[in-house]
């Protein structure tokens, strides 16, 4: 291949590797788009052997990858932050208005604290004054589930 061609596909890889990383932002081709410039500089600067090109590729492709990928795992990490709310999960409640996920209606006192409710089951109306354990909260909903108990935790 002519140094011209191999320019060319140097230059077509670190685009698409470049726009790749733009569209997952998942750090996934990043450092085949600084192996492949840094190939493409190669080829820019007269070595034109495909062999040569192509190891340096991966050279610098892997060095990338290696230098940068624990702390670009480290940045992207996801760190769930508890609230309060957490802590009533697991917790029994009384409902206070009955409970109709088909009506969107229900409302639970769970620690003296008001929550709209839903149940857990799609199908499931919970009257009123049914002892519930909170299961989940989905937004601002609390997700519950009719319990055995009878007794609310304060």
């Amino acid at each position: 291949m002519t140094q011209q061609t191999m320019l060319m596909i140097w230059i077509a890889l670190a685009v698409i590797f470049a726009i790749a990383e733009a569209i997952s932002v998942q750090l996934v081709s990043v450092w085949f788009a600084l192996g492949a410039l840094a190939a493409m500089f190669l080829s820019l600067f007269g070595v034109d052997n495909p062999g040569i090109q192509i190891a340096v590729f991966l050279g610098v492709s892997i060095a990338a990858l290696v230098a940068t990928r624990p702390l670009a795992k480290k940045l992207m990490q996801k760190r769930v932050q508890p609230t309060n709310a957490d802590r009533s999960i697991g917790q029994t409640g009384r409902v206070t208005k009955e409970i109709n996920n088909a009506l969107g209606q229900g409302e639970v006192n769970l620690k003296g604290v008001i929550w709209t409710a839903r149940s857990c089951d799609e199908d499931l109306v919970i009257p009123e004054n049914t002892f519930v354990t909170a299961l989940r909260i989905e937004g601002v909903k609390l997700i519950v589930a009719p319990t055995e108990s009878k007794e609310e935790i304060k």
